[in-house]
């Protein structure tokens, strides 16, 4: 079976509600450094453009905010998974401002319920059908990770690595 956090090997020492509230103010730096043009334009054929990284943050940022309430909300929650192939099919046209807007508003929501539940809900369980058991801060860490993880690709993309 899979790890329950694939994102793992992306933390670093810094707290994970520390990494998720500065996420939006490091994304918005990085898309000041692409150019215009280069927003939609894919580093190499079946790639996302930065523009369709940023519609993929906004989109998992739902989707881990309705993971973090069920997990408060039921015992034992399954979480559902998605394809996040299928859900990118839609991105094209959406700018990159718009989905940076987006991500950051839910992720400021997210955040306000993460340090409201904690450190009550920390190993609150969960699982994922095709990750195993999880808990409440398992859910924050993948987020954490997912986070830098994409956030560097976007640094390459802008030139100056990660």
């Amino acid at each position: 079976m899979p790890e329950a956090n694939p994102y793992t090997r992306f933390l670093d020492q810094r707290p994970v509600l520390e990494i998720l509230a500065a996420t939006p103010l490091a994304l918005e730096a990085v898309l000041q450094s692409i150019p215009t043009d280069g927003l939609r334009t894919p580093p190499a054929p079946g790639k996302w453009s930065p523009a369709e990284i940023l519609c993929h943050l906004a989109d998992c940022e739902i989707a881990f905010g309705f993971r973090l309430r069920q997990t408060l909300a039921q015992e034992n929650h399954v979480m559902q998974p998605f394809d996040q192939d299928r859900w990118a099919a839609t991105y094209k046209g959406i700018p990159a401002a718009e989905a940076l807007a987006t991500f950051t508003t839910l992720r400021h929501w997210n955040l306000r319920l993460a340090r409201t539940a904690l450190p009550a809900a920390a190993r609150k369980p969960v699982n994922h059908p095709e990750r195993g058991d999880m808990t409440f801060t398992t859910i924050l860490e993948t987020m954490a990770g997912h986070d830098i993880n994409h956030l560097r690709q976007l640094q390459t993309l802008a030139g100056f690595g990660g």
